[in-house]
């Protein structure tokens, strides 16, 4: 049986791990979301596409060069962490 030390050791890693894996993609997208923003406020332009595509292409390419970073951090939790745990281990 799970102790409960080892119950919130285990969802404090995988916590972790999903905060990890959302960092690079949630950066993007505030960034990118506050370039446009202001330049919007600059311009006078209140046009909702142009905070969507940009938006949108950012998170992609982002999603796309982190892909293995993402991979490496969920493959070491399940290992290291649930793996383990599951086997009874």
């Amino acid at each position: 049986m799970l102790s409960e030390a080892v119950f919130f050791d285990t969802l404090r890693q995988a916590l972790w791990a999903a905060v990890m894996v959302s960092v690079p993609t949630l950066a993007v997208a505030l960034v990118t979301g506050l370039v446009i923003g202001l330049f919007q406020a600059l311009t006078s332009i209140q046009e909702m596409t142009l905070t969507f595509v940009p938006k949108l292409i950012g998170i992609v390419i982002t999603f796309w060069l982190s892909m293995s970073f993402m991979t490496q951090v969920l493959v070491t939790l399940f290992q290291d962490q649930l793996l383990p745990l599951i086997s009874g281990g």
